[in-house]
């Protein structure tokens, strides 16, 4: 099945050059191609053949090329790629006058291309900046108005008596509707090359509209970097920065990156993934470069040198353009919204731009209010005295805001950041300070606040003094916990359970159980023992320390240490091992405090009408403890 083609701006061919280009499988028209550029010939010669024209026998038997050289008679070169080729004088055909007509005689299986949607999205994707117009011959109907015949009508009142009336309107024609067969000659490269012209002369509603085109997305992009790098390199890159995240943005089975790489102006591909990180896979493009040949293959590509230095170049100028939103605060904050997590997966991956993207990081904390702080700001606000920067992780603001580990920090006006996205676990192990500041968790062992030298003589004083209570409380809880100590950070709450410095915060132990395909053998090392605090300061561990004093073997003693431990895991962010075993406890408690005997056994029936008892109820055999 023929599908002839006529393209007018292909190299007119002589009847040597049939046999040169067309005849010789072993010709490299590509080769030949870039020795010509490379000594100044125009990058027009592109439509020459031999630039892969076999590739035509891919979809195609047997292709005809009808040809017309100035110098020349008209020829038909023909070959069925049997490693044979015929050359014969056109004196049949319609006259050219100069150029070159293909004519693919498709293969029975590769019919699709013949398809209109087909042809249209190879154009789109391969050829869609080539300079030269790429027209596509479309048959479609199309409705038109056309006036009823009314000869019969005539016809028929001619035997009747003419009755002439005067009407000062005409009598308006009746017209029908039929469909009209129409063929067209449609452009299919209307979009031209942006990123060749000066960025001078491109308006904002140019760049939109290419944007539009390049990415297909229906809303204005966010932010546009139009860029040329020259030297011993040159390239020329438009990258734009969208205003909405995708919803499969992190999905494993999309595509790396959206930025298309070109050889002048000639597509290459758009999957390349040594081009850009990962992490800036919202970043979409082009990058067209003069120094890549033309048949690079992707191997060879991986391999290449120049990608190094156009990938260090484009993460430049996409750092250049993050600097550009954060300046315009409200432009920033939907940029975060979008791709925040993409800012923080680069703080994990990419070591050599990692303080550079620590300055993008945005977070909630506990003077900020409902807005987001960066950690320059952060700094700036630290009170004299104030070495590290502070921050907890936990699952919610709500959970985060009234944690126990804050209280020594609002005591202090030390500001800690709330991190409560789960990526921030895996961002702040990677970023260790920031301006010289150290980045400090508030949950996790081996907390140094700035003390004074009484307040450092007072806790020494208070370890000595509740050193037996420490000790009972270790032996009571055994391998639950490593060690008890007296703690620096709370001033209100009984006792927290903070975690090994190097080891998984209750945030992170709780992300990890989250992993459907988490590996079990790292949480026995990963999990650390924990350590509980005591408040010395707080009343109900000052009781505890007395009736340890008394008689450290009294169940009471036990009873509570263990429930003291337990309400400590929840309010520090873990789970409760054995939850069951929790609620009888509290049970037992509602029911002392509501002086019911445990022992007694529970009516099965109720007597509703039996009248309330006269005598007031026992007093409560509950302590309070205030």
């Amino acid at each position: 099945m023929p599908s002839p083609g006529p393209l007018p701006s292909r190299t007119p061919e002589s009847e040597a050059d049939l046999v040169n280009n067309l005849g010789t499988i072993a010709k490299s028209g590509t080769k030949a191609f870039m020795e010509a550029l490379s000594s100044g010939a125009d990058i027009s010669m592109i439509g020459q053949f031999g630039v892969g024209f076999y590739s035509a026998y891919l979809v195609a038997d047997k292709v005809t090329v009808i040809t017309k050289h100035n110098d020349d008679e008209q020829y038909i070169w023909e070959s069925a790629a049997g490693g044979t080729f015929t050359i014969t004088p056109d004196v049949n055909g319609e006259p050219l006058g100069r150029g070159s007509k293909m004519i693919l005689h498709m293969k029975e299986d590769q019919l699709e291309y013949l398809e209109e949607k087909k042809i249209k999205d190879i154009v789109k994707k391969h050829s869609e900046f080539i300079s030269y117009p790429i027209q596509l011959v479309t048959v479609k109907e199309v409705e038109k108005e056309v006036e009823e015949e009314d000869e019969e009508e005539e016809k028929a009142d001619d035997d009747k008596p003419k009755i002439e009336e005067v009407d000062d309107d005409a009598k308006p024609k009746k017209t029908k509707t039929v469909k009209e067969t129409v063929t067209e000659q449609v452009e299919l490269n209307k979009t031209k090359p942006l990123w060749t012209r000066n960025p001078t002369d491109i308006t904002a509603e140019e760049y939109g509209a290419f944007y539009k085109s390049l990415t297909n997305d229906w809303e204005d992009h966010l932010a546009v970097k139009h860029f040329s790098v020259e030297g011993q390199l040159e390239f020329k890159a438009i990258l734009f920065i969208p205003k909405r995240a995708p919803f499969d943005l992190f999905e494993s089975k999309k595509k790396r990156n959206n930025i298309k790489l070109y050889v002048r102006r000639v597509f290459i591909m758009d999957d390349c993934e040594d081009l850009i990180p990962e992490y800036l896979n919202f970043v979409k493009g082009i990058v067209d470069s003069e120094d890549l040949p033309l048949n690079i293959s992707r191997e060879t590509l991986q391999q290449n040198k120049i990608l190094k230095v156009i990938r260090k170049n484009l993460v430049k100028k996409t750092m250049e353009m993050l600097s550009d939103i954060a300046e315009d605060k409200d432009n920033f904050a939907k940029f975060y919204e979008a791709f925040g997590k993409n800012i923080k997966l680069g703080i994990h991956e990419d070591a050599q731009n990692r303080s550079k993207l620590a300055e993008f990081l945005r977070f909630h904390s506990t003077k900020s209010g409902e807005e987001m702080t960066s950690l320059k700001d952060y700094v700036t606000r630290m009170p004299e005295g104030q070495k590290n920067i502070y921050y907890l992780t936990g699952e919610s603001l709500t959970q985060v805001r009234d944690s126990p580990f804050l209280e020594i920090f609002k005591k202090k006006n030390f500001e800690v950041l709330l991190m409560v996205d789960p990526i921030d676990e895996y961002a702040t192990t990677q970023l260790k300070e920031f301006e010289d500041a150290k980045l400090v968790c508030v949950s996790k062992d081996g907390l140094e606040l700035e003390e004074t030298d009484e307040e450092k003589a007072e806790r020494e004083k208070e370890t000595t003094a509740f050193e037996d209570l420490t000790r009972t409380i270790k032996d009571i809880l055994g391998d639950k916990v490593e060690k008890v100590s007296i703690s620096n950070r709370i001033a209100d709450s009984p006792c927290v359970l903070v975690t090994g410095q190097f080891g998984w915060s209750s945030n992170m132990e709780r992300i990890m159980k989250a992993q459907a395909l988490r590996d079990s053998s790292m949480s026995s090392y990963m999990q650390s023992k924990k350590t509980l605090e005591i408040n010395p300061h707080n009343a109900i561990i000052k009781e505890l320390r007395r009736k340890v004093s008394e008689d450290a073997a009294d169940k009471t003693v036990r009873d509570l240490t263990v429930l003291l431990y337990e309400t400590a895991l929840l309010t520090s962010g873990f789970t409760l091992d054995a939850p069951v075993d929790f609620a009888s406890r509290i049970h037992s408690m509602i029911s002392l405090g509501l002086s019911i005997d445990e022992d007694e056994p529970t009516a099965i029936e109720a007597d509703d009408d039996a009248p309330p008892p006269l005598e007031p109820a026992a007093a409560s055999a509950m302590e309070e403890v205030d």
